[in-house]
């Protein structure tokens, strides 16, 4: 059952509430998902309850895994299937230090969204987990969805449009200011890739890369700030003043540069780096992802 606009009810493990614009927002612990349906309105209200199902307990579920997740990646097995997505997603990235934990927002909307999209009258839909995202489009739909240029403000300024001939369903969005700690100094880093688990984990991969050893640069241990943080005594960047000009660019061609080697290998299908005012762009597709050119 989904409950009215504006009453928010508690399940076991969960708080679900209906948004007034019809949405749907979920939220357990750090997992804080807004879901949106475009169906009719009977197929619409029955995907709402078949994420609510999907998400109750997944948190709990996870909890049980939490020290091989907060691991770095290997061998390890896993017996949930959302663990086991977020360690395949980040295992391309093994040669650099990343734990699971780097896909958990992505792998989470990309299950609920699982659970949406099973009915074939749902023409489009879509996840967010806190700038994590899972879409689903039928043919012939689209779905324009709003780029930042900083997670501290995190408002919309230049947008990029998915079609459903694109092969992208997932996007995800790093960087210093965000809800999870980064090493680097970028603003945002949005990736779009095949999946969600898949965007979440490059969009890490890629934030961190984008970097500078300056005084400007403060950082402290991850796990001073957060002692149950995967990260441990990784130091972790806590603000980041002014930088000269040169100091930004060295650091956008040094994400630059993992970002295209991400496109190389099949890893991400696009990535869009912003730090202090300057972006880069890396694209299997350029010129075929509409919104892009308009941030160049």
């Amino acid at each position: 059952m989904i409950h009215r606009v504006g009453d928010p009810v508690r399940t076991d493990h969960a708080l679900a509430q209906r948004l007034p614009d019809g949405r749907l927002h979920l939220r357990n612990g750090p997992s804080d998902l807004i879901i949106a349906v475009d169906a009719p309105e009977a197929a619409r209200e029955a995907a709402f309850c078949r994420a609510a199902v999907a998400f109750d307990g997944l948190i709990a579920a996870l909890a049980v895994e939490l020290p091989a997740l907060r691991a770095p990646v290997g061998a390890q097995a896993f017996r949930h299937p959302v663990a086991s997505r977020m360690a395949e997603a980040v295992r391309p990235h093994s040669a650099v230090f990343i734990t699971p934990m780097a896909a958990v927002a992505g792998a989470i909307a990309e299950h609920v969204l699982t659970a949406i999209a099973a009915d074939p009258a749902i023409r489009r839909a879509h996840v967010n987990n806190g700038g994590d995202i899972a879409l689903h489009l039928a043919p012939g739909e689209t779905l324009r969805v709003g780029l930042v240029r900083s997670l501290t403000q995190a408002r919309p300024e230049g947008w990029v449009e998915i079609t459903h001939a694109m092969p992208v369903r997932g996007i995800a969005t790093s960087g210093w200011p965000g809800r999870s700690f980064s090493r680097g100094i970028a603003d945002a880093v949005t990736v779009l890739a095949g999946r969600a688990p898949e965007a979440d984990a490059a969009a890490s991969i890629i934030a961190n890369a984008v970097d500078a050893a300056h005084s400007g640069v403060r950082r402290a241990p991850a796990a001073a700030l957060d002692p149950d943080s995967d990260l441990g005594e990784t130091l972790v960047t806590t603000g980041v003043e002014t930088l000269p000009a040169a100091v930004v660019e060295a650091a956008l061609d040094a994400g630059l540069r993992v970002a295209e080697a991400c496109c190389a290998r099949g890893l991400i299908i696009a990535a869009v780096l912003f730090c202090q005012g300057s972006l880069r762009v890396a694209s299997t597709v350029p010129g075929e992802i509409p919104g892009i050119p308009w941030l160049r």
